[in-house]
């Protein structure tokens, strides 16, 4: 499982960035990656995001 970023719908806020705790999302320019291979989808990120851009997926 992995989490996945609206694009279309993403703010470009951060506070995901803030919040993970293996330090698997990073804004990148003017878009959010997610490192794939560092992400546990402990799903904290899809939780604080204000608007419901992110979410784990797979499985």
């Amino acid at each position: 499982m992995t989490v996945r970023v609206d694009r279309y719908r993403c703010g470009y806020c951060g506070a995901c960035v803030g919040v993970c705790p293996n330090v698997a999302i990073e804004l990148v320019e003017t878009w959010i990656a997610v490192n794939d291979e560092l992400c546990e989808s402990c799903s904290i990120c899809v939780k604080i995001c204000p608007i419901g851009a992110l979410e784990v997926v797979g499985g």
